[in-house]
């Protein structure tokens, strides 16, 4: 079987598709006593991304679909229940990252291919282009700012501001976190090895997907590390203010809103727009906007905010973490069902706790 890891033009109806249920859930890859239902036909023009709604490379793909305005069948591929490390999954992308895009008979597996793939296969006078032409003036400027965002190490503030959050002001994850984030990443280590023995057609990516984890742990927890990167972070954020101030006095006078790059809303803003949303969440925001620093990047988050595509895959900051937890719970419970009495109470007590949860939250921020 081809590799997918990155652009790979292949048959793929045979795997992605099949493996989920009639109500589009992950299946554990164990046949099926009752009847299955007779399988659709493959559509060589359907769209399937295979993400986690967590994942900040997931939200960038997914919040580009959306402002193109495409249709595309998202296949939630849950890394708290572990199920990017699941053989199936392996098969589709010997990488074990989300997202994974398939379009007919191409499978891509780095988020940048994706957006590259969409912009350059899905034009038209209904779609939005989000990167600008070679021949125009904005096309350097939008790639320029891609670049310098995409370049930041997201990984490493995620977990660094969990494992630190003495470093962090209202942030959005619960003190429990750090220790099981801790717990989480010990045992990952031993389950990659329990997987390998089950799976040794896959021992090499299993060895290599252990070896980054190591090392991720060992730097994402360094302090020291995680001080230098949030300093060049602020340099960062100081010249995407000094862009956006130049943006209002090339446009002053002029009626049209104004982008990190001009009037037209690009990659860049995408970019951009879901930087600021993480490090509000991870108890950022106050140390670098929200503190009046930097006026036209607060300014910029507030806007982006109501854009419907963000308003659709990030949803409300202040539930992003219930929106996250909640899904697993119930997957959970339907992957390993306990007794009928005990799923039962299990699936209310979840239900009461998001409902009271949500109109909590609801009263709060909204």
């Amino acid at each position: 079987m081809a590799s997918s890891n990155h652009v790979t033009p292949t048959n793929c109806s045979w795997w992605p598709i099949s493996a989920m249920d009639g109500d589009g859930k992950i299946t554990d890859g164990e046949e099926s006593e009752e009847p299955t239902a007779e399988p659709k036909p493959f559509n060589k023009d359907r769209l399937v991304l295979y993400h986690w709604t967590q994942s900040f490379t997931s939200q960038k793909v997914r919040l580009v679909i959306n402002e193109k305005g495409l249709v595309c069948e998202e296949r939630d591929v849950s890394l708290p229940l572990q199920e990017h490390k699941e053989p199936w999954f392996m098969r589709l992308n010997l990488g074990e990252e989300v997202p994974v895009f398939l379009h007919g008979d191409i499978i891509i597996s780095d988020y940048n291919q994706i957006i590259d793939y969409l912009e350059k296969n899905f034009l038209g006078d209904t779609v939005t282009q989000l990167i600008p032409g070679a021949d125009s003036p904005l096309h350097d400027r939008v790639q320029q700012y891609r670049q310098l965002l995409d370049g930041l190490p997201m990984d490493a503030y995620t977990h660094g501001c969990i494992l630190h959050p003495e470093l962090t002001t209202d942030s959005m994850i619960p003190k429990y976190a750090t220790a099981e984030i801790r717990r989480h990443l010990a045992n990952a280590a031993t389950e990659l090895m329990k997987l390998d023995h089950e799976e040794p057609q896959l021992t090499e990516p299993y060895l290599s997907k252990q070896k980054k984890l190591m090392a991720k742990v060992l730097d994402h927890d360094n302090v020291n590390y995680l001080k230098k990167i949030l300093g060049e972070l602020a340099m960062v954020l100081d010249q995407v203010e000094a862009e956006l101030e130049k943006r209002k006095l090339e446009y002053q006078g002029q009626k049209c809103e104004l982008w990190l790059c001009g009037p037209e809303f690009t990659l860049a803003d995408i970019c951009l727009g879901a930087l600021l949303h993480r490090l509000k969440f991870l108890g950022l925001s106050k140390k670098y906007w929200e503190d009046g620093s930097r006026p036209n990047l607060q300014s910029f988050f507030v806007r982006v905010q109501k854009r419907y595509a963000f308003r659709k895959v990030l949803g409300d900051i202040h539930t992003t973490l219930l929106s996250a937890v909640l899904p697993n719970a119930f997957r959970m419970v339907k992957k390993k069902p306990p007794s009928f009495f005990g799923a039962s109470f299990l699936m209310g007590s979840l239900g009461g706790m998001g409902y009271f949860a949500y109109w909590y939250l609801k009263k709060k921020y909204m």
